[in-house]
């Protein structure tokens, strides 16, 4: 290419930048608005706790996500939403004057909104119910809906508290994966165990986030339940591990639970759907006893 057409491509690319952050920065609101008015999330997590906290007409798009019933906890009420794909064009597109999003969500879709002056609150994986805590309160923050927020918790504890059903010897069980992979004691997973009455076989193994099981050590465990998730629709390599004859002589000795995955994914109150289950599965065991 010509110098000359080098050095114009460079200068237009320059202009064309400038005036997409002048438009970003037209577009904030005034700092003396107490709370975001168009408000389009990103990621599957803060899809749901913005559908549980927003006031009407405060949110203007969630993910795709938000509506596979295999993942999203809230499928049939994000019906009410239109979806976006996470693409910085289609959400800069919305008028946004907050986005929501994961920390590891889109990194090149943040990165555009955050040049283009667009607010982006981002919110790490929750790694146990302090975490969720952590993040309803947070999310209330920055939707402005601070009391809702309060309330929810509420709401969660007073529901927790029902859970609370110490066995003198509780059941053993495995969380068992694609892969193998398990979840240890401090995770999100491995607390629904522990609310749901369970000892966590990984927590024993020395397992304190997550981490693969080998068949041979999930055999010598000889818990008595294994709980796995449910596989996805045409099949991975991954998932053959639950094929296994290892795997199909324990379905066949103990109870099996399949994980609803949903309920698991995401630090909502919607985990204790997951306890409450758990804990229905540990009932029947102890009743068979």
């Amino acid at each position: 290419m010509p110098t000359g057409d080098v050095r114009s491509m460079s200068g237009f690319r320059r202009s064309f930048e400038a005036l997409m952050l002048a438009a970003g920065l037209c577009a904030l609101p005034p700092a003396s608005e107490a709370a975001p008015l168009r408000v389009v999330s990103i990621n599957l997590c803060t899809d749901q706790m913005a559908m549980l906290l927003a006031a009407p007409g405060q949110l203007l798009s969630v993910s795709h996500l938000a509506r596979d019933p295999r993942s999203s906890a809230m499928a049939q009420q994000a019906e009410h939403w239109p979806l976006n794909h996470g693409g910085a064009e289609e959400v800069y597109l919305l008028r946004p004057d907050l986005v929501l999003a994961g920390s590891y969500t889109a990194g090149a879709t943040v990165s555009m909104l955050e040049r283009l002056g667009i607010p982006v609150a981002q919110f790490a994986p929750v790694t146990g119910l302090d975490d969720m805590r952590a993040h309803l309160a947070r999310m209330g923050e920055v939707l402005g809906r601070e009391e809702q927020a309060t309330a929810l918790l509420a709401e969660f504890e007073a529901r927790l508290a029902t859970l609370h059903d110490p066995a003198a010897t509780p059941p053993r069980a495995a969380l068992y994966f694609p892969n193998g992979y398990t979840l240890g004691g401090n995770t999100l997973g491995g607390e629904i165990l522990e609310a749901a009455g369970f000892a966590n076989v990984a927590a024993e193994l020395g397992l304190t986030r997550g981490g693969v099981i080998p068949l041979e050590l999930l055999a010598l465990a000889a818990p008595d339940a294994v709980l796995t998730s449910q596989p996805y629709p045409g099949g991975s390599r991954s998932e053959d591990i639950m094929a296994h004859p290892v795997v199909a002589a324990l379905r066949a000795q103990m109870p099996m639970a399949a994980v609803t995955d949903a309920d698991w994914v995401c630090g909502t109150p919607h985990v204790l759907r997951a306890m409450e289950d758990t804990a229905r599965l540990r009932r029947a065991l102890e009743d068979t006893e």
